[in-house]
């Protein structure tokens, strides 16, 4: 599928794991649903952990098998239902279960609100429906638990720290392979793969433009964010108070200008995206089974089909 030939193309710190094993795989409504999750999928799989969709008590789940036969539960509230489209909930609940022992319930990540006042918020509930945050959580779970197929180094906390200085060199290893090393992590970058496979994937110039602003925008966008990231590391390295970190914080100074300059240039580029011409409409080479569960209500945007050559 396009979307995980996007994912494969740029994964190299770590071969991702492979797809599910069965038909729906195929079917253009499966594979916009993993589009639609890719934010979530796509880190997880990097650290070698396979995951499949599935329609639960009101809503798609991300579903993620482990090692110890166990299994994550990744999904929007379920009760009361979800009213946002999938991949995008007001708040991510992670639960690990086991098949056979119906003991094993536990909650690694609820950043769900509550509308009990009877019942306080849980520390994530700030993050909302933000995906790098469950991320972290999870990594530094199953690390304790030993459970991530690529786990991180020894020396480092199971708090997965993706600004780690490490070589990208060794951050493509995997343990366990004749000549090489442990993998290291890297959550903001898997943030920007994810934004980069939603634009691969994106079926309408008016979604790539979206996906334009998310970058572009003077206030909160990644560069301005990027621009605010390089000038507080040259104030970092000030405080050394050696002759080296000035000259390291006025390089830095620069990236960050040039950074904001860069955002100066590509200001119009959003509208631009958003006037081409759409996307001429495909055929539909292959349709939804009858069994298959239907998107929710309001779930998917009205997009032409992508073209297909």
């Amino acid at each position: 599928m396009a979307a995980d030939e996007a994912n494969t193309s740029d994964a190299r710190a770590a071969p991702l794991a492979p797809l599910p094993d069965h038909d729906n795989v195929n079917t253009p409504w499966w594979q916009e649903l993993w589009r639609r999750h890719a934010h979530v999928i796509t880190p997880l799989r990097a650290r070698g952990l396979q995951c499949d969709i599935e329609f639960g008590l009101s809503a798609y789940i991300v579903r993620v098998p482990l090692p110890d036969d166990s299994y994550l539960i990744i999904s929007p509230p379920q009760e009361p239902s979800s009213e946002r489209p999938p991949g995008d909930p007001e708040g991510w609940i992670a639960t690990r279960q086991h098949p056979d022992d119906q003991t094993l319930f536990e909650v690694l990540y609820d950043s769900a609100p509550s509308d009990d006042p009877g019942t306080p918020q849980r520390p994530e509930a700030r993050h909302g429906g933000s995906a790098q945050p469950l991320i972290e959580a999870i990594d530094h779970r199953l690390a304790q638990l030993g459970l991530l197929p690529h786990p991180v180094l020894p020396h480092e906390s199971p708090h997965v720290h993706p600004a780690q200085p490490t070589p990208a060199t060794q951050a493509r290893d995997v343990p366990g392979t004749p000549g090489r090393g442990p993998v290291y992590v890297y959550v903001y970058g898997d943030a920007m793969l994810a934004l980069t496979d939603r634009l691969n994937g994106a079926e309408s110039h008016a979604e790539a433009a979206a996906l334009l602003h998310q970058v572009l925008d003077p206030v909160n966008g990644l560069l301005e964010r990027l621009g605010e990231f390089f000038e507080a590391a040259g104030e970092k390295a000030k405080e050394a108070e050696e002759d080296d970190g000035f000259d390291l914080s006025y390089d830095l100074a620069d990236a960050a200008a040039e950074i904001r300059n860069l955002g100066e240039v590509l200001h119009v580029a959003e509208d631009r995206m958003r006037a081409l011409t759409p996307l001429a409409p495909a055929p539909r080479l292959l349709s939804t089974p009858a069994n298959a569960p239907s998107l929710p209500p309001r779930a998917l945007p009205s997009a032409p089909p992508r073209h297909t050559r």
